[in-house]
């Protein structure tokens, strides 16, 4: 079970960034897919961890923006929210195409807790929670795991994706700061 979620994390943690993909994609082993991984693209385990950690991010951020879509009275929140959809679900579908050439295949899962939550809340309230959790929280610590990743990471393609990763997600995080401070300055 440990290696599905790594490989859901794969998914989304090359995925953000269509920059790699090029090279990536050359490297790509031809092998017919099944459960096992292709010889040569077993992780350490910090990059597991890595690897699962973002998928759930990933997931959690599209399960939470969908949300936002039907309970936000805002219409920048909304905005945000689809962007992120658009971004988090283009960028997973490049990576589990390049995974299923490695013989991965993935399921990525949201934090439920966090996304059951947010379903109950509507209009004011739901807004300045999604913000502040999914907008800037996470992103925060989207930004710290990556970061990590790109300075210590083990798997060179791994490694390379995060690097190229960081810039979208520090957008997306100076996108949810800045609509969080315009709603504290709305009454």
């Amino acid at each position: 079970m440990k290696f599905r979620y790594s490989l859901q994390a794969m998914t989304v943690a090359l995925s953000l960034s269509a920059a790699p993909f090029g090279v990536v994609y050359a490297q790509a082993s031809d092998a017919p897919a099944s459960d096992a991984p292709v010889s040569g693209t077993k992780l350490s385990p910090a990059d597991q961890q890595f690897v699962q950690d973002a998928s759930q991010s990933d997931a959690t951020e599209i399960a939470a923006s969908k949300v936002a879509l039907k309970n936000s009275s805002d219409p920048h929140v909304k905005k945000f929210a689809q962007q992120m959809i658009t971004d988090h679900t283009k960028l997973s579908r490049s990576m589990a195409a390049l995974v299923s050439k490695k013989g991965f295949t993935s399921t990525p899962s949201a934090d439920s807790a966090l996304v059951g939550k947010l379903q109950t809340l509507k209009g004011k309230e739901f807004d300045q929670a999604y913000v502040e959790q999914v907008g800037v929280e996470a992103h925060q610590r989207a930004v710290d795991l990556f970061q990590q990743e790109s300075t210590s990471g083990t798997d060179a393609q791994l490694k390379a994706a995060a690097q190229h990763a960081l810039p979208t997600i520090k957008h997306h995080l100076a996108m949810a700061q800045q609509l969080a401070g315009a709603m504290k300055g709305s009454p």
